[in-house]
């Protein structure tokens, strides 16, 4: 993998994101990710993932100026993957961690709300959300239905509407990140997150997980 680094502990991987200065999104970055997911899901000795960032910036969202020359058929498979990742990240079988460890607007923040618990970087400076309205992109019903379940349908619609991002208080308010921690504590209390998540049955977990992804499966199919 080019953008895309795992490393297998005892029990669970931290997968990394490592492309560029600010982790921006692009199709081949896309595929890797989903390609991780995948092996993870089919491997008996993972039980839980935590997928993390570079320091400052977990992504900054997709690449725009990479996206702006792909042509309509690039653009399309593109869009089709990168839904399909979320999908595939939110249907994701085993406890899956986000460590933010940095700004998460856009792409990113879409990444860290497919996961079952979310710890941010402290720092006013540290911004998530999904503020594609603001910067003129399309946001699904798939995008919708997945922000929604976590911050509640009207204040989810009213801020993307807006295209507000918030700092690591604020989302801790409403519910968007469930815990801040020190940047440079942020793996190692995700790790200790995971393993005590990881002292239940794997099948008792699952069929757990199994439940919040029914809740979803048939809205997430909507693009």
């Amino acid at each position: 993998m080019t953008f895309v680094k795992t490393i297998k502990k005892e029990s669970y991987a931290v997968v990394v994101l490592d492309r560029g200065k600010v982790n921006a999104i692009n199709h081949a970055m896309v595929k890797e990710i989903r390609q991780t997911f995948q092996q993870l899901e089919m491997d008996d000795e993972i039980r839980g993932a935590i997928i993390t960032g570079k320091p400052h910036y977990f992504s900054a969202g997709l690449d725009v100026i990479e996206l702006y020359d792909y042509d309509y058929d690039q653009i399309q498979a593109f869009w089709l993957d990168f839904l399909g990742m979320m999908i595939d990240l939110t249907k994701f079988s085993k406890p899956m961690i986000a460590a933010i460890s940095g700004h998460s607007p856009a792409g990113g923040a879409i990444i860290a709300i497919t996961a079952d618990w979310r710890l941010m970087a402290m720092g006013e400076k540290y911004l998530i959300g999904l503020n594609e309205v603001a910067v003129g992109i399309n946001i699904t019903s798939s995008i919708f239905n997945l922000y929604s379940f976590w911050l509640g349908k009207r204040q989810a619609y009213h801020a993307l509407l807006a295209g507000q991002l918030f700092n690591v208080n604020h989302a801790l308010e409403i519910g968007l990140v469930d815990q801040a921690v020190e940047l440079d504590a942020l793996v190692e209390e995700a790790e200790n997150k995971l393993k005590k998540i990881l002292r239940a049955n794997d099948h008792i977990l699952r069929t757990t997980k199994k439940c919040f992804v029914l809740t979803l499966s048939s809205k997430l199919t909507s693009i």
